[in-house]
């Protein structure tokens, strides 16, 4: 399949490429190298990608209009992978217009191209930041995620409203995936598993906030990575059962899907810090915080219908998850332990 990877030089993006390149796709990879973390570990990502020879990279603004119509007029794509977005929760407090520009302006300019050139399949992240004060465990597609908690989640919640509005309109399929709390080799400095272990091995204290009685659902991003290349062989289709009397949240009787992707397994932020000691064989001295606006203090995945629909089911363990990002956190940087 000829490919867009919009945001293919982010940590998902180039795990997603390397996959799809693995698979024999022919991938145009865009982003817009933005500012928003170290532009260099951008670069050292897109180095590992460009010697293939499927793979091609456009620098390129999502909310850039014209940009965007030519790309898509020009490549003809059949699959469409749209992972490129402004992250981070707590950001979105210091600048909230640039995820308005990224996460809807851009996105809208994705489902244009999408609607105009004849994409099969559009497959865009979600994020398990749309459950907000969501608290019935564990999150459910097929439950009401109207009561987002950050600006960012409210731009992933818009993204997932539109792509139904297109899948209705012009009948294009369109599948959503939320992603929760994705770690790995290749991460967001912002992250916290990239803050823990530099402070660790700098001797320096980390910050752990709601007081350390976070329980996520850490998700290893080549697990990730997998279930987003599968997902784009499911088309959406419509479902024939569906009752607006009734409405699903997660199907229509438009070739539309919503589909969590998490391990299934929450772990307590605790026992995370402790695996990253156990990895580096220090302790961290602890800071601890109250619970930061626009968090929430668990989160856990219902995947039964990325199983069923889907076939696949996240699995890496997070202890071995964790030991694989030390590793390459050491030796990418040059850490000695």
């Amino acid at each position: 399949m000829k490919t867009l990877l919009t945001g293919a030089a982010g940590f998902i993006g180039f795990h997603t490429a390397q996959r799809l390149l693995a698979l024999g796709h022919e991938v145009v990879g865009l982003d817009n190298l933005n500012e928003y973390y170290d532009v260099t570990l951008k670069h050292a990502r897109l180095k590992q990608l460009t010697p293939h020879s499927g793979f091609r990279f456009e620098q390129l603004d999502l909310a850039d209009e014209a940009r965007m119509r030519a790309l898509f007029a020009r490549e003809q794509f059949q699959w469409v992978i749209h992972l490129a977005a402004q992250a981070g929760v707590r950001y979105s407090l210091q600048d909230p217009h640039s995820y308005i520009r990224s996460n809807v302006l851009g996105s809208l300019n994705v489902l244009e191209g999408c609607r105009h050139h004849g994409v099969e399949h559009l497959v865009y992240a979600s994020t398990s930041s749309v459950y907000g004060a969501n608290t019935n465990m564990p999150f459910s597609v097929h439950r009401g995620a109207d009561h987002p908690l950050s600006l960012y989640a409210a731009t992933k919640r818009a993204d997932e409203l539109m792509a139904h509005n297109y899948s209705s309109l012009f009948d294009l399929p369109t599948t959503g995936l939320r992603f929760f709390t994705v770690y790995g080799p290749w991460g967001r400095p912002d992250m916290a598993l990239f803050l823990f272990t530099r402070n660790i091995l700098e001797g320096k204290p980390i910050d752990v906030y709601n007081h350390g009685h976070h329980r996520r659902d850490f998700t290893y991003v080549d697990d990730i990575a997998e279930g987003v290349v599968r997902a784009c062989g499911h088309v959406a289709r419509p479902d024939p059962k569906w009752d607006g009397n009734a409405p699903d949240p997660a199907r229509s009787a438009a070739p539309f899907r919503l589909y969590n992707i998490g391990n299934n397994q929450p772990v307590a932020l605790m026992r995370y810090i402790e695996l990253i000691e156990e990895c580096l064989g220090r302790k961290a001295q602890k800071n601890f915080l109250p619970l930061q606006p626009g968090d929430v203090p668990e989160t856990c995945a219902d995947i039964d219908d990325l199983v069923r629909d889907v076939g696949y089911r996240p699995a890496t363990p997070v202890e071995v998850g964790v030991r694989r990002f030390v590793d390459w956190f050491c030796e990418y940087y040059g850490y000695r332990r």
